[in-house]
């Protein structure tokens, strides 16, 4: 049996980001993906038009059933929608139903990248913490990483997160300017300090994509569960990154693209 990522996030219909993101984008990465749906969600490959998320007891119930099923070696976590699933989510990992020391990538989604909200931006932000101390790497965009410290500069705002638990987070521009490149700096936290430990700069493709950055996650928990080194992970998820973004589907002419996840098909 392939290493299996426990995923947690929402189901959007489009199919562009949320579990359909996860599951094409951790299979390409040679796991299994073990989704875990937090909310179903109204929305095209442009927009956000309303969410209903699953209650606690529905989300635990998946929960359990999958542990007690499947080898988890990963969990990501994206869209959570309520207070009450971030809360439900910390207690698993605290308690130690999720093994301690399993490798946990944080996508803090608070609103989709096609504009639309995913339940109220300041209470989740304030609840977002509880999931710090177990979260070995946090992908939020430059936006949510902001909203997350209340600080504005990119660097200083990840090394705040690493300091309040976070093992590694990844700050990313391609929501900053419109260069030429885009630079993705990852800052993890050792006994001593937190310490820039990979950086790279990616070329800026043309147009806007929806589920970016749930594939990215997805992919890097999938490499983790695999057994890569977070820094290997990330190397390897930018490569695959680029391939997916370049092969988009284009819905429409003026509007987001969809990641071809199985880019060589």
């Amino acid at each position: 049996m392939r290493p299996t990522v426990l995923c947690f996030s929402g189901l959007d219909p489009s199919g562009g980001a949320g579990l359909q993101a996860d599951i094409e984008a951790i299979g390409q990465s040679g796991a299994h993906a073990a989704v875990i749906c937090t909310a179903l969600t109204v929305q095209s490959s442009q927009q956000v038009y309303g969410f209903e998320p699953c209650n606690r007891a529905l989300l635990h119930q998946q929960t359990q059933t999958v542990l007690a099923d499947l080898p988890v070696r990963a969990v990501k976590s994206g869209m959570l929608g309520t207070t009450d699933n971030i809360a439900l989510l910390a207690e698993l990992f605290a308690s130690g139903a999720i093994a301690h020391g399993t490798p946990y990538v944080l996508d803090p989604v608070l609103v989709a990248n096609s504009g639309g909200a995913l339940g109220d931006k300041t209470t989740l932000v304030t609840a977002f913490s509880q999931l710090l101390p177990f979260a070995t790497l946090a992908t939020p965009n430059s936006h949510e990483l902001r909203d997350l410290t209340g600080i504005d500069a990119l660097d200083k705002a990840a090394r705040d997160l690493c300091q309040r638990g976070c093992h590694a987070v990844l700050v990313k521009t391609a929501h900053e300017n419109h260069d030429a490149a885009i630079e993705q700096t990852l800052y993890a936290r050792d006994a001593e300090a937190v310490r820039l430990v990979y950086r790279t700069r990616l070329p800026r493709l043309t147009g806007e994509y929806h589920g970016s950055g749930c594939s990215l996650a997805s992919y890097v928990a999938g490499r983790l569960a695999m057994g890569d080194h977070l820094a290997v992970a990330m190397q390897c998820a930018d490569i695959w990154e680029q391939q997916v973004l370049r092969a988009a589907d284009i819905p429409h002419t003026d509007g987001q693209r969809i990641p071809k996840r199985f880019w060589y098909i």
